[in-house]
C-alpha cells in the first residue's frame, strides 16, 4: 500500500491545530520551531513566482526616486523570501512570531547575501543588476502594532511591497478579517500586496492548516466579507466594499510543486 507523501505532515499540522482557539495560534507556531518540525511546512528556497514577476519590472510598484523600496514578509519563517527580496535592491523586513525562526532565518541570510544561491534570480543578467538592499528580522505579532517601533524608516508611510504566500493559508479561518484590516493599515498609499495564493486544490470546508483559499483572498480584499466562505463567488462581480482592487491576477509559469499547479499570484492596491 502506497501513501502520499505530504499526507502525514498536513495530518501532523492539522491535529497540532485542531482544539487550539484564535488566541493560542501563535503558540502554537512556536512550538513546532521548538521542537524542530520546520519540515512540515518548509519549502527550502525563495518563491520562484515572486521572483519572476519582480524580474518582470512591473510597473505597478511605486516610484521613489532616490530612495530603495521597502517590503515587508510576514510570517517570514527560514527568511527565504526575505533574503532574496534584499538582494532584488528591496529594503526588507522579515516578521515571525518564533525567536528560533527569526535566529535560524538570520543565520540563512547573512551568507545569501555575501553568496547569492543561484535560485534566488531567474537569470543571470537579473544578478548583476542590482545591489543588495538591507534586511531586518523582527519579533512580532502581526495584528500587534508595538513591534512597528522596530520599522527603521524615515516618515514611514507604509511598506512599498507586503508578500503573503503561507501566512494567510496559515491563520485560523476567523483571522482573516483582520489580516486584510492590517495588510491595509501597513501597505503605504500607493503599495502593492502580492499573494501567491495557496492551496486553491484544497476544499474550503476542509481542516487545516493550511486552510483551503480558493475565493478567500477575493472575498476579504475586494468585496470586503470575513473569508469564511464555503464556495467560492460565482463571479467576481457585485458588492465591493472592501479596501482593496486587484490590479493583477494570472497563474504563474512556476511555482512550487506543492501547489499542484493551482496556484494563483494576484496584486492589489489600496482603493484611492
Amino acid at each position: 500500500m502506497t501513501t502520499n507523501p505530504e499526507s502525514e505532515p498536513r495530518a501532523r499540522l492539522i491535529s497540532h491545530f485542531a482544539n487550539r482557539g484564535r488566541d493560542h495560534q501563535s503558540s502554537g507556531w512556536v512550538e513546532l520551531w521548538e521542537t524542530g518540525e520546520t519540515d512540515l511546512w518548509d519549502r527550502g528556497k525563495p518563491s520562484p513566482a515572486l521572483i519572476d514577476w519582480l524580474e518582470s519590472q512591473p510597473e505597478v510598484l511605486p516610484s521613489h526616486p532616490g530612495r530603495r523600496f521597502t517590503a515587508l514578509v510576514p510570517g517570514c519563517g527560514k527568511g527565504y523570501d526575505v533574503a532574496m527580496l534584499a538582494l532584488h535592491g528591496f529594503n526588507v523586513y522579515g516578521l515571525d512570531v518564533s525567536q528560533n525562526a527569526l535566529e535560524t532565518a538570520q543565520s540563512y541570510a547573512a551568507p545569501e547575501l555575501r553568496e547569492p544561491s543561484a535560485y534566488n534570480f531567474a537569470s543571470e543578467d537579473s544578478r548583476k543588476e542590482e545591489s543588495p538592499g538591507t534586511l531586518k528580522f523582527i519579533e512580532g505579532d502581526f495584528f500587534k502594532t508595538d513591534w512597528e517601533k522596530e520599522v527603521d524608516i524615515d516618515d514611514f508611510q507604509g511598506f512599498d511591497l507586503i508578500y503573503d504566500y503561507t501566512f494567510l493559508c496559515a491563520l485560523a479561518p476567523e483571522m482573516r478579517k483582520d489580516w486584510a484590516r492590517r495588510m491595509s493599515e501597513l501597505l503605504s498609499p500607493s503599495g502593492v500586496l502580492v499573494c501567491l495564493e495557496f492551496p486553491l486544490y484544497k476544499e474550503l470546508t476542509a481542516p487545516g492548516p493550511p486552510w483551503g483559499l480558493k475565493g478567500v483572498h477575493w472575498n476579504i480584499l475586494a468585496e470586503g466579507g470575513d473569508g469564511i466562505i464555503d464556495k467560492e463567488s460565482a463571479s467576481e462581480t457585485g458588492q465591493l466594499q472592501g479596501q482593496f482592487e486587484r490590479i493583477a491576477y494570472f497563474k504563474p509559469q512556476r511555482s512550487y510543486e506543492i501547489g499542484k499547479g493551482t496556484d494563483m499570484f494576484s496584486v492589489w492596491k489600496l482603493k484611492e
